[in-house]
């Protein structure tokens, strides 16, 4: 038999305050004064002094605010690495995303372009990178999405909305410090929690369950529990812990696979722009079929923190639309196949899809 052998993240520095070591953690990888940091930052922190002023810039260092108003796309990121290398005079010792799932994703993308030739939509699948990308860094902001130690970083580009899946795209460097996720807005913490929770559940009621994604998914699926369900945890623990979460729900699909709620989203996400977390919560409160336990579960998180999740978002929409949506969510087949099993074309048929959709 053989076994696949997957990448980790080989450093990673956790703590409250940690962020301010980030100058010292770089240095040794800078190639030379020519050949500069790339950091991109969430738009939303551009007026945030505090943490924009700890960012350590030497040489030729640059600065790019992107917006996460809409999810990350191959042109976006096909975009960024054109103006990285027009505006550089060496290739750069290394790209640090500092944000949210989405800046995380686009730092590990455009880590990848400046080494491989092409459009990123040319990579978009598993396994199609050539090159090792330059060196890399994740620095998450809100916890919940599993981006800082993930294998994948999700595009949407012209006909789909895929991962490129490789064995460079983990990040060389990941920094988790608890305080950069204080004062994450209400409901942006629960659909990004969330997604951290339906990894866990996900990976454990799925056919590639093992003993090393079942490790890492029971801790995720507990700690969620707790931060979001039992509850009477201060505020600090909740960060804490909730990031902590976060890095256990993205292992616990390293050798493993998420399923239903996801392979529903991306088609979502795809036409209607829906951004992950809450597409997810969308698709997965429909899923009783699926996860009967963990969606009751779910239901009862909603009432707890007082969530409304938006209703009848695929009502009036054409059969071209749907149809759309249908051909994205079929062509994850390993998703499906780790939900439902090897045999899942006979159950999971375009009908079922539509009516799953038509429920949301």
């Amino acid at each position: 038999m053989s076994y696949k052998n997957f990448p980790m993240v080989p450093r990673v520095i956790f703590g409250r305050g940690s962020f301010n070591q980030l100058g010292e953690l770089l240095a040794p990888n800078r190639l030379s004064n020519n050949a500069p940091f790339v950091f991109l930052v969430d738009d939303v922190f551009r007026a945030e002094i505090n943490l924009t002023s700890r960012i350590p810039i030497s040489y030729d260092d640059k600065i790019i605010y992107v917006s996460t108003i809409e999810e990350p796309k191959t042109s976006q990121v096909d975009k960024l690495v054109e103006d990285i290398i027009l505006t550089s005079k060496e290739r750069p010792s290394g790209v640090i995303g500092i944000g949210g799932g989405s800046i995380l994703d686009l730092a590990k993308a455009v880590a990848i372009m400046l080494t491989n030739e092409g459009s990123s939509e040319d990579y978009q699948g598993w396994d199609l990178v050539k090159n090792k990308a330059v060196y890399h860094v994740g620095i998450p902001t809100i916890s919940g999405t599993g981006a800082e130690v993930s294998r994948t970083t999700v595009l949407t580009g012209s006909t789909r909305k895929l991962g490129i899946n490789s064995d460079y795209t983990p990040f060389d460097q990941v920094v988790l410090d608890p305080e950069l996720t204080k004062g994450v807005e209400k409901n942006q913490w629960f659909f990004t929690g969330m997604d951290c929770f339906i990894h866990s559940v996900e990976s454990l009621n799925g056919t590639y369950l093992n003993a090393f994604s079942k490790t890492y998914g029971e801790m995720s699926y507990n700690l969620c529990k707790e931060i979001f369900f039992d509850g009477g945890i201060s505020a600090k623990d909740e960060q804490d812990k909730l990031m902590m979460a976060s890095w256990h729900g993205g292992m616990s699909i390293a050798y493993s696979q998420v399923g239903v709620a996801h392979a529903l989203s991306y088609g979502l996400s795809y036409l209607l722009g829906t951004k992950h977390g809450i597409g997810n919560c969308i698709v997965f409160n429909h899923l009783e079929e699926f996860y009967p336990d963990d969606v009751k579960l779910f239901k009862q998180m909603l009432v707890k923190h007082n969530i409304e999740l938006p209703q009848g978002i695929c009502k009036d929409l054409s059969e071209n639309d749907i149809d759309t949506m249908i051909n994205i969510s079929l062509s994850l087949e390993p998703l499906w196949e780790n939900a439902i099993g090897k045999n899942w074309k006979k159950s999971i048929t375009h009908k079922k899809i539509k009516e799953l959709y038509l429920k949301m």
